[in-house]
């Protein structure tokens, strides 16, 4: 419906030739019944429909046959708010009538018997005859050239050439092998729809949103309005946000196939004595008793961890600074104790009968954690015992083979609920297929049991990013590949790549090798710097792990996010924003010498050398073939980034003073700098530290602003040493009060307490400035020039 795109509401009255090109001559079936500042209310008999704003840019619309109206599914968060807004303008004439927010409006068009939704500015996004809600169907039109994204991603085995762009028939489903699914489509044009159904069929063709097989008699879906950051942010409240990971989890985890105790001390001694960071070792089947008897599935294997059922070894671990998590499987073994328990209490999945485990060479049975008894016995008394004896998260596996698209999720709600009602520590999962709703259970998503190699790590790109289109913002990969071993320069390439993926980590098959050191001293050198920078950036990754939650959307986005009428993006996965100031863009290809890059509008950064590209074109970028050490980074004018010293994991040191590097623009910028105690749920309750940092350009001069911290949580930290790049500084105010100033960085550096000074480095010229923490200050920096 191309007219659509220029198509204005005056007064929320609509045209008339407008009118005559959706009426039917014939009598509409729904009738008004009443409209009020609560919203709609269309009726047919017993058959009604309500249009309720849950929200100033979300519209709800319930289609209930014979008035039936059942609760929200899984999709949906059964924690959020049922309340509804009761402040709408009502506005009524004879072809008409409206009720708006201010940011929606929803006109039900008496003559065509259509619904009609708008933004505030008038600009219709959808509208529909809610009378196929009846027939369990929802049709929505829009215009033909909205670029349109989310609903489903791909599984680790398929080409993934098509892209983030949807169109076509698209089915809602979980999926298998890291495929990422949901009841949700959403358009760069300013809006997004969340229907409320386990597994759909979305048609997506000449303008219309069509869909069918939902799970509902009565169906409800949600229209929401706004930038992509405002629609994520609005799904997040609708189906729920991600709990925040613990902090460690903000680092690198090495998963391996195929080890013992004796060897997982040696390979973490590897990492602690070359500095190489890392936070987290994941075991494969060998840290458990698979196989045995008793609760085998569930508790260490004390022949190649005899340190671990008594906890010996997590005290070494936690000396040294690692945490460990295990694979959990949905099976268990049938001619067992807890196997004849499951037999007799009816755990089994219907859809998977006994077959013989490829490990164990037992035979075996899948639980169905749809049932709610299932998951609650799964937390049992002995994976409590292997959770207090550091088995600390959890890697859910071969949950997507039942003809269930909730299976996965609810094997991750057991352990979540479970250990949520056990410990106050955070839980951290990675899991093998996504449905929306279970981001709700600190659920990450990894792609699958993908190849090594190069085309198989640059086929991840649009894997990560059409999982984020659809909700999953905790999402990685098996670095190097799970099938294979990768050469020297693909391993290199492959850990800069996932050092910028939400969930950074390796794994590989039996007795494969992921450790830096196995891939000869160039890779090792590339791969550890690439680390290296991964930690350095952990206050400004834990600060976008808080936004997911808060808002709805994590460290990675796609660039649609940033960009959305940009029409260069529109399909891009060769670069992504990490954070709102970040845009990276990595080395996919082997032995590549040049890599052309599309940068957006604007002004942007080279990470590593300092120099500046306008944006808004196709770069040519050097890449060198040599070392491997390059990788495509590039700073986005108003940038704000916390960074701190390089740790071999994350809590290694008290953080006391953060470095913040500031790229002023002429415009407001602002960071929401964010930190607690790292591990457990006390942020719920306010236990946290907050400050919003401000910085804005104004021809030669700037200014930096701290406001009013937030949050119960008192850190170690004493001052921020705040970087103000492409200022030189004649004067420096707080306020009213000259700050001291000090002849260069070296003597700023050395004092104690506040102060600036200038300096120059490979971004130019930059004014410091030592502020402490926690506290307001509004900085004005002066150049000579105004003087």
């Amino acid at each position: 419906m191309t007219t659509l795109r220029n198509l204005a509401i005056c007064g929320l009255l609509f045209v008339s030739a407008f009118h005559a090109a959706l009426a039917d001559q014939s009598k509409p079936a729904f009738q008004l019944e009443h409209a009020d500042a609560r919203g709609l209310e269309l009726v047919q008999g017993k058959d009604r429909i309500t249009v309720r704003f849950v929200a100033p840019n979300v519209v709800q619309i319930h289609g209930m046959p014979q008035g039936l109206s059942t609760r929200p599914g899984t999709v949906m968060d059964p924690r959020a708010s049922r309340d509804t807004l009761s402040n709408l303008r009502v506005r009524s004439i004879a072809s008409n009538t409206s009720v708006a927010s201010s940011e929606l409006v929803a006109t039900w068009d008496k003559q065509a018997g259509s619904l009609i939704i708008a933004d505030a500015q008038g600009h219709v996004l959808v509208q529909t005859d809610p009378a196929t809600l009846m027939n369990r169907r929802i049709d929505l039109q829009h215009d033909d050239a909205d670029a349109l994204y989310g609903i489903g991603g791909y599984d680790a085995f398929e080409p993934a050439k098509g892209g983030l762009l949807r169109q076509g028939v698209q089915i809602a489903k979980a999926g298998e092998q890291g495929y990422p699914g949901g009841p949700f489509v959403w358009s760069t044009r300013g809006y997004g729809v969340l229907v409320d159904t386990v597994g759909a069929k979305f048609e997506l063709t000449d303008g219309h949103i069509d869909v069918t097989g939902i799970s509902r008699e009565d169906v409800s879906y949600d229209v929401i309005a706004g930038t992509p950051p405002k629609i994520f942010a609005a799904l997040a409240t609708l189906s729920g946000a991600p709990p925040m990971f613990p902090k460690w989890a903000m680092g690198f985890t090495n998963s391996q196939w195929g080890i013992d105790q004796q060897e997982l001390l040696a390979i973490v001694h590897g990492y602690r004595s070359r500095h190489i960071p890392i936070d987290n070792f994941t075991f494969d089947f060998d840290w458990k008793a698979w196989g045995d008897d008793n609760y085998g599935e569930f508790r260490w294997n004390e022949k190649k961890f005899p340190d671990g059922p008594s906890g010996a070894l997590k005290t070494t671990m936690d000396q040294l600074g690692m945490h460990m998590t295990g694979i959990m499987k949905p099976r268990i073994h049938v001619d067992t104790v807890e196997g004849r328990y499951a037999e007799a209490h009816d755990f089994w999945a219907v859809s998977r009968p006994q077959n013989m485990d490829y490990f164990s060479l037992k035979p075996v049975r899948e639980l169905d954690f749809d049932k709610a008894a299932v998951r609650t016995w799964f937390f049992n008394d002995a994976l409590k015992h292997s959770l207090d004896t550091g088995i600390v998260g959890w890697w859910n596996d071969e949950a997507d083979d039942t003809n269930s698209n909730t299976q996965f999720l609810n094997m991750q709600r057991a352990l979540y609920e479970g250990q949520r009602a056990y410990t106050p520590n955070r839980v951290w999962s990675i899991n093998r297929d996504f449905y929306l709703g279970a981001q709700r259970y600190a659920y990450g998503l990894w792609s699958g049991d993908i190849d090594t190699g190069f085309d198989s790590m640059a086929a991840q790109r649009q894997r990560m990013l059409s999982a984020i289109d659809v909700g999953e913002m905790k999402w990685g990969m098996d670095g190097g590949g799970f099938k294979g071993h990768p050469d020297n320069e693909n391993y290199a390439r492959w850990i800069e790549f996932a050092a910028f993926v939400p969930i950074f980590r390796v794994h590989g098959t039996l007795g494969e090798k992921r450790q830096p050191w196995m891939y000869g001293a160039t890779a090792e050198q590339a791969a550890t710097d690439a680390m290296r920078l991964r930690y350095a950036l952990i206050p400004y990754i834990y600060s976008y792990e808080r936004a997911a939650t808060t808002e709805g959307v994590g460290i990675v986005r796609p660039l649609t996010f940033d960009y959305p009428n940009d029409p260069q993006v529109r399909d891009d996965v060769d670069a992504w924003m990490f954070g709102e100031s970040l845009l990276v863009s990595p080395v996919v290809m082997k032995g590549q010498t040049e890599k052309d890059i599309y940068l957006p509008v604007g002004q942007w950064t080279d990470y590593f050398t300092g120099k500046v590209y306008q944006g808004g074109q196709t770069i040519h970028y050097a890449v060198d073939s040599e070392t491997w050490r390059d990788i495509p980074l590039f700073i986005r004018q108003g940038a704000i980034i916390p960074t701190q010293p390089a740790m071999d994991y994350v809590s290694e040191q008290p953080v006391t003073e953060l470095t913040v590097d500031v790229f002023p623009a002429d415009h407001a910028t602002h960071f929401d700098y964010y930190d607690d105690d790292g591990s457990t749920y006390a942020y719920e309750h306010g236990a946290f530290f907050s400050q919003r940092w401000m910085a804005q350009r104004d021809g030669d001069d700037a200014k930096f602003s701290t406001e009013v911290a937030h949050g119960s949580y008192k850190p170690t930290l004493k001052y921020y040493l705040v970087k103000v790049y492409g200022v030189t500084a004649a004067a420096v105010k707080v306020g009213t009060s000259a700050l001291k100033s000090y002849p260069g960085a070296d003597a700023l550096l050395a004092a104690k307490g506040e102060g600036w000074a200038v300096d120059h480095d490979r971004y130019g010229s930059v004014t410091l400035l030592r502020i402490p923490a926690g506290v307001v200050r509004d900085v004005a920096l002066r150049a000579a020039s105004s003087h």
